[in-house]
């Protein structure tokens, strides 16, 4: 699989360290009681498709968002993690 780095172009997949699913967003500090934390951290779904992924490019030191097939392995887009507005929109 190849990642198309904004910054390096179409790179090798083991340059990048996948880091899991982009949605969701860590609870807030005062209201994570112990259940909630346990859901973000523990209970995720893994359905089929497309997906928000997070990944890191080591060699330019980038947090990227790839959406991914997790069937089929092709990579729909990638952006800058820093470009991502908050609540997901890009």
């Amino acid at each position: 699989m190849r990642i198309a780095c904004p910054h390096c172009g179409l790179r090798d997949v083991q340059e990048f360290t996948y880091h899991g699913d982009a949605k969701p967003r860590r609870p807030d500090g005062l209201a994570a009681t112990e259940a909630v934390m346990f859901e973000y951290v523990y209970l995720r779904d893994n359905p089929p498709g497309l997906h928000q992924e997070l990944w890191y490019h080591g060699s330019c030191r980038a947090w990227l968002i790839v959406h991914r097939d997790t069937v089929t392995h092709a990579i729909e887009s990638v952006m800058l993690a820093k470009d991502l507005k908050v609540g997901g929109a890009a």
